[in-house]
């Protein structure tokens, strides 16, 4: 995991806004962690779900940090790519990927 994902999750972890190169977490009111990637929204951590976004852009980046989101706070869900389409797997099961999907914590 990269430096500014472990600082990331550490922002989302302890609900404190977090900004750092081309990475962002902010909080609102209800404590709810939201995480943007060169300003576009691409995660809602919340006491239940994480909420996935790609931010409309299919990148390494974005797909890296969601992963390392997912690898904190909903561990054994993944984002892989495969023929350029993305995927998450959750306990051995592969969806489509969508925007706004939920995954319990």
């Amino acid at each position: 995991m990269r430096k500014i994902e472990s600082q990331m999750n550490s922002a989302i972890r302890s609900r404190s806004s977090f900004s750092s190169a081309n990475t962002s977490v902010v909080i609102d009111d209800n404590n709810a962690a939201y995480v943007y990637l060169h300003g576009n929204h691409i995660a809602t951590i919340d006491n239940d779900n994480v909420t996935l976004f790609d931010g409309g852009w299919q990148s390494n980046t974005t797909k890296s940090r969601l992963n390392a989101i997912l690898q904190e706070f909903a561990y054994g869900v993944g984002v892989f790519q495969k023929q350029w389409e993305w995927f998450v797997c959750n306990q051995n099961k592969t969806v489509d990927f969508t925007n706004g999907m939920q995954i319990a914590l």
